[in-house]
């Protein structure tokens, strides 16, 4: 499996403050990849490193399993990124925009940039300050994907979007991805919208990984358990999470990890992506092994 990324005991502070530590994560090239986390988690950063918009205080990225590092023009030429707000010039043209993209970058698909902005109904003589959230950032999407990197970084591309332009958005997306077969690495807090696109998690916490793997392996490693009340609680071996209630006891267990023995009457069921992830949200301290 080659990689798309790879992050060695990645780290990034600003002054004494760790906004992420001891990162070492490997990607898969041609994945989806969901990077989530509550705010100050460390997801922008990640992201900044990735791009080479700032150099970290200890480790190492590369992009693409070459020797290029995240920041040097061998990677920069491999990586679309799309900001979070999609930031634009409001005060260029479509078409301004599209020549400016032309001018930074030595690989440019003008005609890729301008059909895909035809399909959406966006003139290319409109300004970019009186286009909608949605065009903006289909716009955004469309000078990224111009540039034909291989690795496409997305950060909250959805934040502030109507659920018309999230699904419009997410639909040129994937277009790209089945036809270009991109890597795609984007952080976003709509769980719902990833889970229906990404097939690979990044959950930061605190400026630390928690989760990181493909999510339907992360997702058969855990169980909830629903059974007599016990005293068994989230410091436990293999547990994520427990609620107590005066009868019950509900956990949501690591299967593969070594864990208490529970009566044979406790009953079984999957956990889903959203439950998983807010489960480790709420305990910092627990990792998925």
């Amino acid at each position: 499996m080659s990689a798309a990324l790879e992050a060695e005991c990645l780290g990034m502070r600003y002054g004494r403050v760790w906004a992420l530590r001891d990162c070492t994560l490997r990607l898969p090239a041609g994945s989806v990849i969901a990077l989530v986390g509550p705010n100050g988690a460390g997801k922008s950063t990640l992201l900044q490193l990735v791009t080479g918009l700032l150099k970290p205080a200890q480790g190492t990225v590369k992009v693409l399993g070459t020797d290029a590092r995240a920041g040097s023009a061998q990677a920069l030429a491999q990586v679309g990124f799309v900001a979070q707000e999609h930031p634009l010039y409001r005060g260029f043209s479509v078409a301004d925009l599209l020549r400016l993209g032309r001018s930074m970058n030595l690989c440019w698909d003008q005609s890729l940039a301008e059909r895909r902005l035809d399909e959406l109904g966006i003139p290319l003589k409109r300004r970019a300050g009186d286009l909608s959230g949605g065009q903006q950032s289909q716009v955004a999407l469309a000078l990224a994907l111009a540039k034909r990197a291989p690795l496409l970084v997305l950060d909250e591309p959805l934040a502030n979007l109507d659920p018309v332009a999230r699904r419009d958005f997410m639909r040129v997306l994937m277009g790209a991805v089945a036809e270009d077969g991109l890597t795609v690495l984007m952080s976003s807090h709509v769980i719902a919208d990833l889970e229906a696109v990404c097939d690979w998690l990044v959950l930061l916490n605190r400026g630390r990984v928690q989760i990181a793997g493909a999510i339907e392996e992360v997702l058969a490693g855990h169980r909830l358990l629903t059974g007599p009340r016990t005293d068994t609680d989230a410091s436990a071996p293999g547990v994520v999470r427990a609620a107590h209630s005066d009868r019950h006891t509900d956990l949501l267990v690591r299967i593969k990890a070594d864990r208490p023995d529970f009566h044979p009457a406790w009953q079984s069921r999957p956990v889903g992506l959203e439950e998983l992830i807010l489960a480790y949200l709420e305990h910092p301290a627990a990792v998925a092994s």
